[in-house]
């Protein structure tokens, strides 16, 4: 799964090329039923930044 954001050509180059992937519908349920397995942790960002944005 392409995660945007990065420092490195190569891993940009590899983001790009998840444009051209066709997945069905029975690969996005998979997806989907594979993520929903999986226990966040934490915060999403750092105690600091959180409050200066009031979530």
């Amino acid at each position: 799964m392409p995660i945007p954001g990065t420092t490195k050509l190569h891993r940009l180059e590899e983001n790009l090329g998840a444009v051209d992937l066709d997945l069905t519908a029975a690969d996005l349920a998979e997806i989907d039923a594979e993520a929903a397995k999986i226990e966040v942790q934490g915060e999403r960002l750092p105690e600091a930044v959180l409050k200066m944005t009031g979530l």
